[in-house]
């Protein structure tokens, strides 16, 4: 892999980053703290009333058990983004892509700096959620710097396999259908704001498979400090690594076959 060609390609994400970062920052903080405040205070003060409550999320006051998980949720959705339309502007519309085939770049770098990117752009939007996170005593922890890093996993793991999936397109069509279909119903049933064992049993065992519910259970368990144990802690880790490798050698694979035939 040639490092400085990679670093070349994302120093020129993020020149482009840069003429919006205010607003994209100033979005990441927000969304999350009115998410705390309406779920995990407003909604959360009702259910931790119910006792059997309790037992449901670990022993876990509400905003405690939701506010970790939108760190993955806000990772996995920033990273879905970045991993379509962008991707497709730099091969169809910008064609920035396309110029960088005319020059010694390889695939791989495009591979490289797009999961360089990914991981920036998680990391931005992690960070702002874990400080939104720290206004609030139930959820202020040092565990947050360790859920972090599990939070940019988890948009690494999206992310590669929608940059994959975008390489081959020509249009943008599917775009909306999978941010429909499959990452607001992530989103919603991924396991953030109630336990996946609430759910009916395909549908359980289908959350189980995806990405999400071991981001969430990742920053869950090291934001709170809840006992997670070090097999399944590796065991998540292993998976979401598992979803980014397999979604940057089918990028590279693609990219190479699109770009560089």
């Amino acid at each position: 892999m040639s490092t400085p060609a990679s670093l070349r390609v994302f120093e020129w994400k993020l020149l482009v980053y840069r003429r919006v970062w205010r607003s994209n920052i100033v979005t990441s903080f927000l969304q999350p703290m009115l998410y705390l405040l309406a779920m995990g205070l407003g909604v959360g003060s009702l259910i931790n009333k119910n006792p059997a409550s309790s037992q449901t999320l670990g022993n876990l006051p509400y905003v405690a058990f939701v506010a970790p998980g939108l760190l993955a949720t806000t990772a996995m959705m920033v990273a879905s983004i970045e991993s379509m339309w962008p991707v497709i502007d730099a091969l169809m519309w910008g064609r920035q892509y396309e110029a960088m085939s005319a020059t010694p770049i390889e695939a791989t770098d495009i591979v490289a700096s797009h999961a360089m990117w990914i991981l920036f752009r998680s990391g931005i939007a992690a960070i702002t959620v874990a400080a939104a996170m720290a206004l609030f005593p139930d959820v202020r922890s040092w565990g947050l710097i360790a859920a972090v890093p599990a939070a940019m996993l988890s948009g690494l793991a999206f992310g590669m396999p929608l940059a994959a999936w975008s390489v081959t397109r020509t249009r943008e069509m599917s775009f909306p259908v999978i941010q429909r279909f499959i990452i607001t119903p992530l989103f919603l049933f991924g396991g953030a704001f109630f336990p996946l064992s609430q759910l009916p049993l395909v549908i359980r065992w289908f959350g189980y498979t995806t990405p999400l519910w071991h981001g969430v259970e990742l920053c869950r368990a090291w934001a709170t400090g809840s006992s997670l144990g070090a097999l399944a802690a590796l065991a998540h880790i292993a998976y979401l690594l598992l979803w980014a490798a397999v979604g940057m050698f089918l990028m590279r694979r693609l990219a190479q076959r699109r770009l560089f035939a």
